[in-house]
């Protein structure tokens, strides 16, 4: 089928789809333009020209890849069944009326339509990706009476996975059927609405004290920062708001805040979790730690007591928001069987995103994780490198020549020297001889026993936005400066081959991470171990997020969503 149609300015679209033997829909697309005759421009490497980058996901990582790419000899192909960006970090606000859903989405074509890039999207769904034949076979998700197939074949060159994760129920009987899940829009508006309809079933007059109480009763299962910024979320939700419209229910909510582990938010400095342990119980919220959830039934939730013998307790429930660990998605563990890299969470990647084994594959984000080269690995290549006399010591001055691409190739090495509070390697060095330290001279042994203890500072990043966004922004670099960084590299030495590596690896720099608690206060934990409790906070948190929000457009809406809390209240209609 060919379709040809005129668009402003005399110039030509065609449009042209062609199925292959498997009866899958494979497109292309291409726009010519009249210029003593027709001048066709593929989209794909077939012309010579521009190579197919496609795009799979519109979150975090995705967007932030999208934003930042300014090549436009590359052809990029969006594919995600959602056709927008969703700020997360707001969406618990979502859930109780204090941001409204259409305030934190920002449409992907909005945010791509002015760049001098050719980008076209596809609402659909990624069920396979085919590594050898460089193909993804997509699925649409929207339903249409036009005849045809649903099923379509994308080719590319390079391909950017930024799919993200789903939440993880651990396999635990019951969750998935009957707990509410906080990680898409969708998941929030229908956790707002389930929040009224318990208020409203609480409300009808055939009721007993007792089924009241279970229809209020809120249980947040995970500890962590989204579980513990929604309990707060609704706390405020009830006491300020609800509490107004449901004068008698007041005496029957109850909030419960679960958490497997000692204590609540375990990724923050001690001193936050204590605040937050303290205010929620003040508060009302009543936090049960070391219970670890087994079962959950229509009515009830069943906990195992991690210190206490294991003892089982239920308790009856109203509505459950499970909030904790995050799953893989399944099109990216066929993925890994196919790669060879089965029984993992994530999907492994090298220091500069690539996914490994697979040179032109790269994956960012949730679905992902850096597997860092440990130094005991390279230590022998390390070495003679650095050796460039072939004398099998090695000195200070031949040590210092190849200082800087160690620290960059291995940021562990970093870590461990601020830890043990040295200012270089050659300290190591020195330590391991007890020589002065212009005399310093080891062999490959007293080298290798300095080094030894190096990789006890590896680390995985977190899964959390501020990780996938700067993952989205360097490879988006990357590929602005392909060509360049192609002919004259500016990435650390290859100790296991010649010459040096294309890019600098993909350094995560952390600017800090905030945990609502509600009551207009919120723990910051920033740079440096400097750790801010309070109503500054608060302050700090909203011109943070409104600064990190996408558009403009998103940030008027979200300020004006928080003004009109304010004078208001929040939204109870639970639409």
């Amino acid at each position: 089928m060919l379709i040809v149609f005129s668009v402003s300015g005399g110039g030509l679209v065609v449009y042209s789809e062609a199925k292959p033997d498997n009866g899958m829909n494979a497109i292309t697309s291409t726009e010519a333009k009249p210029h003593n005759g027709m001048n066709v421009i593929s989209s794909s490497e077939t012309d010579g020209k521009k190579k197919r980058v496609v795009v799979l996901g519109t979150g975090w990582a995705g967007t932030s890849f999208l934003k930042n790419i300014k090549n436009s000899s590359y052809d990029i192909q969006v594919i995600s069944p959602r056709n927008y960006f969703a700020f997360t970090p707001l969406l618990p606000s979502v859930t109780c009326g204090t941001v409204e859903p259409r305030s934190i989405v920002e449409p992907i074509r909005n945010i791509v339509r002015k760049k001098n890039v050719d980008v076209h999207y596809w609402e659909a769904e990624c069920f396979k990706i085919d590594r050898d034949n460089k193909k993804v076979y997509c699925r649409s998700n929207l339903t249409t009476n036009l005849d045809g197939e649903e099923e379509f074949v994308v080719d590319y060159d390079y391909l950017v996975i930024t799919v993200g994760a789903r939440a993880n129920t651990f396999n635990i009987p019951g969750v998935a059927e009957n707990c509410h899940f906080l990680k898409e829009i969708e998941d929030a508006q229908r956790i707002r609405r389930t929040v009224i309809d318990c208020f409203e079933r609480a409300s009808l007059p055939s009721l007993t004290d007792e089924e009241r109480k279970k229809i209020l009763h809120f249980v947040v299962i995970g500890g962590g920062p989204t579980g513990v910024e929604f309990a707060a979320e609704l706390h405020d939700y009830v006491n300020e708001d609800l509490v107004k419209l449901y004068p008698k229910a007041k005496d029957f909510v109850k909030i419960t805040l679960l958490e497997a582990t000692d204590h609540i938010l375990n990724m923050f400095d001690k001193r936050i979790t204590v605040f937050g342990e303290e205010k929620f119980q003040r508060d009302g919220i009543d936090v049960k730690t070391g219970a670890m959830v087994v079962k959950v039934s229509d009515k009830e939730i069943s906990t195992k007591e991690v210190k206490n013998g294991g003892n089982i307790y239920s308790m009856p429930y109203g509505m459950a928001v499970w909030s904790t660990g995050i799953g893989t998605r399944p099109v990216i563990m066929n993925f890994m069987k196919q790669i060879g890299q089965p029984n993992r969470r994530a999907l492994a990647t090298d220091e500069w995103l690539r996914v490994e084994g697979c040179d032109n594959i790269y994956a960012l984000g949730d679905c992902a994780t850096i597997n860092q080269r440990k130094v005991v690995e390279d230590i022998c290549a390390i070495f003679r490198k650095a050796d460039k006399d072939n004398s099998g010591t090695l000195t200070v001055e031949e040590f210092q020549e190849v200082l800087d691409d160690i620290c960059e190739r291995y940021p562990q090495v970093g870590l461990y020297l601020k830890e043990k509070q040295m200012y270089s390697l050659v300290d190591l060095l020195k330590d391991s001889k007890g020589d002065d330290v212009k005399s310093v001279e080891v062999n490959l042994e007293e080298f290798t026993l300095a080094l030894s203890q190096v990789d006890s500072q590896m680390k995985n990043l977190p899964a959390t936005a501020q990780v996938a966004a700067q993952q989205g922004s360097y490879l988006a670099d990357c590929f602005n400066r392909m060509e360049k960084c192609e002919k004259n590299p500016e990435g650390p030495l290859r100790f296991r081959g010649e010459g040096r590596h294309r890019f600098r690896p993909f350094r995560y720099k952390h600017f800090g991470q905030f945990a609502p608690l509600g009551g207009e206060q919120t723990a910051a934990q920033l740079p440096g171990d400097f750790v801010s409790i309070g109503y500054s906070s608060q302050w700090l948190w909203y011109s943070v997020y409104a600064s990190k929000l996408v558009s403009w457009r998103t940030r008027a809406l979200v300020i004006s969503d928080w003004g009109r809390r304010f004078i208001f209240g929040r939204d109870s209609s639970g639409i």
